[in-house]
């Protein structure tokens, strides 16, 4: 049994030593200014350096042009700012042409309601010659009611649609 027990003491001794806890920090991320991130320093360096430890799992990509430039962040004032109103132009038509795509499609929905609610007369269409069978007639007035909610659905969804939109200037 002593055997045991000096093996367990000395696990215990290894676990416990200020060595391995400082092993098991080196593989710690800290996050210092100027988003560099690094796990190859201490912790009285990353205290030095004014780093802050880094909880979870980070992954941490670099830009090409970060690269380029020696590792070294681009700042902001220095980064091209001719690109964001041509940007915002296209993003307004886009979203300009969407809006009349979808109130031309509502136009053409609404049409297409209101001709079946005119041929459906309030729930008593006129009888077709083929429809000697009552049953066919009954048919004919329940798919007309399903085609009718159906559209009144589709109205709906492109009003929701046309709601998310930006509103046109």
């Amino acid at each position: 049994m002593t055997p045991r027990i000096f093996v367990l003491g000395a696990t215990l001794a290894i676990v416990a030593s200020p060595a391995w806890t400082e092993t098991a920090e080196s593989g710690v991320l800290y996050r210092c200014p100027g988003n560099e991130y690094n796990n190859t320093i201490s912790a009285s360096e990353a205290e030095k350096l004014h780093c802050k430890r880094v909880e979870g799992n980070v992954t941490v990509v670099r830009s090409p042009g970060g690269a380029a430039s020696g590792g070294e962040p681009v700042p902001a004032a220095a980064a091209d700012t001719t690109k964001m109103p041509a940007e915002n132009t296209a993003l307004r038509a886009r979203a300009s042409d969407n809006r009349r795509q979808l109130e031309s499609r509502l136009r053409s929905e609404e049409r297409n309601l209101s001709s079946l609610e005119k041929a459906f007369n309030g729930g008593e269409p006129e009888r077709r010659k083929d429809e000697s069978n009552f049953q066919n007639y009954l048919d004919r007035i329940a798919g007309m009611r399903s085609e009718i909610a159906r559209k009144q659905i589709e109205i709906a969804e492109l009003r929701r649609e046309l709601d998310k939109l930006p509103s046109a200037r």
